[in-house]
């Protein structure tokens, strides 16, 4: 039987969906087939350690017939994720993606260095905003109201857990997804040379301002 839309907790059987929306609005909001080798790449390192290391804060937008087309994951503690990720999920996964024997020179060995380097999440002028997230939607689910549904169920998780602030780093040229995050709240957060991201944080107070 078909039913509305639903915002509910990641379940295990979810992980193939979670992969597919993760690979699909990867390149700048859009599909990463057509310009990775390995697309996979993409789920294993912002999709998959966050239900793996931290299932509490995943939530998926389920269509109403039980597939998920669209996600928001947390992590609520930046460096102690950043260290689960190095010591827990990277084994796992390293072999198949392993890592660049030197400077990147392909896209799919620039996204394996960022696998390798979880350490590069943690950046000082983020401190203030200890969690982080990654929220995506499939294409035909976007623009309907369900982001920001997705968006005020984690900051009311992490809320309730105790943490004050959050914070994301999007591809500075995915405007669209930037006109999001204005809308939800968010504010330019200064990180010196920041390379193709822009840092943004907000409160998971205030969710009167969603």
């Amino acid at each position: 039987m078909t039913t509305s839309p639903v915002i509910r907790p990641y379940r295990p059987e979810d992980r193939p969906a979670l992969d597919d929306i993760c690979i699909r609005t990867a390149h700048v909001g859009g599909d990463s087939r057509p310009h990775y080798a390995d697309p996979g790449i993409f789920p294993v390192t912002f999709a998959a350690p966050y239900v793996h290391l931290e299932p509490d804060l995943a939530f998926v937008l389920d269509d109403g017939r039980g597939e998920a087309v669209g996600y928001i994951l947390g992590a609520a503690d930046t460096p102690r994720f950043a260290e689960a990720f190095r010591t827990t999920w990277l084994p796992l996964v390293a072999g198949r993606h392993p890592e660049p024997p030197g400077p990147p020179r392909t896209p799919d060995e620039v996204m394996a260095g960022l696998l390798h380097h979880p350490e590069r999440m943690v950046l000082p002028e983020l401190a203030t905003h200890p969690a982080h997230l990654h929220i995506d939607l499939l294409p035909g689910w976007q623009g309907r109201g369900y982001g920001r549904r997705l968006m005020r169920t984690l900051l009311q998780a992490l809320q309730d857990g105790g943490v004050p602030a959050v914070h994301l780093a999007m591809v500075t040229a995915n405007t669209r997804a930037r006109a999001f995050y204005d809308r939800m709240g968010f504010e330019e957060i200064d990180v010196p040379e920041p390379g193709a991201v822009t840092y943004l944080g907000r409160t998971t107070k205030e969710l009167d301002r969603l």
